[in-house]
């Protein structure tokens, strides 16, 4: 996050979603070339998009309300989904003779972009027609306005239930619930005004392939993080043994920065069952073992409680940390209350750096590369621990990847959710839980392997 989160600021404001037509318009021509800019991508392939066109038929002719449910990869993914609504979405509707009067969609976006990525984004993201959510907290605003926007919006809506960027192409990490709830609450709102359209979700896989393998550029990447680290270059090991050895002396030198400095004791696999587990195995509880305790160092300082996934514990830090930087009373505060608050903001930023470290690496399973050592899954996770590695020494993230890339985006089987709002009735919870597991198996179908 920006240098500028070192200073108390005002309250984080709600950005309305206002949407824009001549924005839109202006910005399809120019995406191609800016795509080109700042990313990596040469090709979107796009599969099943007539299930896509026909739902779209069927929003503009009053039939249904439609969610698309994307899967989250990578920070490319907005420019894979504005190809295929803004150019795939509408060739596909021609040729197959379903004429369209819309192939756009409103969508959610974490509040927290327009403060990393530039505040630009928060007027075009506006103008697109984008609702902003604080994660960390319940943004009941945000939640009111996505709600009346599923129901009453001129466009589908579309969101990511992972919540958030994994860094896995062949790895779904667990749905958040959001996505089922907003569903359900369309089905609610029609029938409260008697309407009768149905509430579908179409889930959309999001994956990428290099164009070429990039062993090359991936062993010079190897190179760059054993120098970084302070690990000469091995003779005897291949690239795989090579990753996990960086990966390795990684997590022992964070375990030690963490012993030393935070006084966090790492327990030792002393059992007979826990020192002959195979080495991937210990390497993932290690690390699990790691995140944890970066968590509770954060969460201690802001008098948090350990509780819920790794994900919900990054979520409730994040927005701690946002409460002591984007405070209501900036204005009415004197000169030495300013100066105070804003060493309460820097420290908080400071806090929030443990939380950033973790949320790179919640889903890493420690037999990710193993299972299927392909190019793509050894590029996927040496890119992981450059951004590891980035954020330990202060220096920005790259968004780059290691070569050219193709997208290839999938368009699933719908979810009718109208079907489920008997069940939703009886079980509100249970519904949720079983329409998210449904999602999640759906999204884990589209996995291109």
């Amino acid at each position: 996050m920006s240098s500028a989160t070192n200073f108390a600021q005002p309250a984080l404001t709600f950005i309305p979603p206002r949407y824009s037509g001549l924005v839109r318009r202006a910005m399809q021509p120019l995406m191609p070339a800016w795509t080109a800019w700042q990313t990596d991508l040469v090709e979107v392939e796009a599969h099943n998009v007539e299930t896509l066109a026909k739902f779209y038929h069927e929003f503009d002719a009053g039939k249904t309300r439609v969610m698309l449910a994307f899967r989250h990869p990578n920070a490319t993914d907005p420019y894979v989904l504005s190809h295929l609504l803004w150019r795939s979405l509408p060739q596909t509707a021609r040729q197959i003779g379903l004429p369209l009067k819309k192939t756009h969609a409103h969508f959610l976006y974490d509040r927290g972009i327009p403060l990393w990525a530039g505040s630009y984004l928060g007027w075009v993201f506006s103008k697109l027609g984008g609702v902003p959510i604080q994660r960390g907290k319940l943004d009941l605003l945000a939640l009111k306005t996505a709600r009346r926007l599923m129901l009453e919006g001129r466009f589908p809506r579309a969101a990511a239930p992972e919540g958030g960027i994994n860094g896995h192409n062949e790895f779904v990490s667990p749905l958040e619930p959001g996505i089922a709830q907003l569903a359900f609450w369309c089905v609610e709102d029609l029938q409260a005004q008697q309407r009768h359209e149905s509430v579908v979700i179409l889930p959309i896989g999001l994956q990428y392939r290099y164009v070429e393998e990039p062993w090359k550029p991936l062993e010079a990447l190897i190179n760059q993080l054993e120098r970084d680290s302070g690990l000469g270059r091995p003779t005897d090991l291949d690239l795989y043994g090579r990753l996990y050895r960086l990966a390795e002396h990684l997590l022992t030198q964070m375990e030690g920065y963490y012993s030393e400095f935070y006084g966090v004791k790492f327990e030792a696999e002393a059992s007979e069952e826990d020192t002959s587990a195979e080495p991937n195995d210990q390497l993932a509880t290690r690390l699990k073992a790691l995140m944890n305790e970066a968590l509770q160092v954060a969460e201690s300082y802001f008098g948090l409680r350990p509780k819920g996934t790794m994900i919900d514990r990054c979520r409730k830090l994040e927005q701690a940390g946002w409460d002591r930087i984007f405070r209501e009373d900036t204005e009415r505060l004197s000169a030495v209350d300013l100066g105070l608050a804003n060493r309460v903001a820097e420290e908080a930023n400071l806090r929030m750096w443990h939380m950033r470290l973790v949320e790179s690496f919640v889903a890493v399973t420690g037999h990710y590369v193993k299972e299927h050592p392909s190019a793509d899954r050894f590029a996927e996770t040496a890119l992981l621990l450059r951004d590891m590695i980035d954020k330990i020494k202060g220096e920005p993230v790259s968004q780059l990847q290691l070569g050219p890339q193709r997208a290839i985006a999938t368009i699933g089987e719908p979810i009718v959710v109208s079907e489920r709002y008997a069940d939703y009735q009886k079980k509100r919870r249970r519904a949720i839980s079983d329409l998210t597991k449904d999602l999640q198996a759906s999204m884990e179908s589209l996995i291109l392997s």
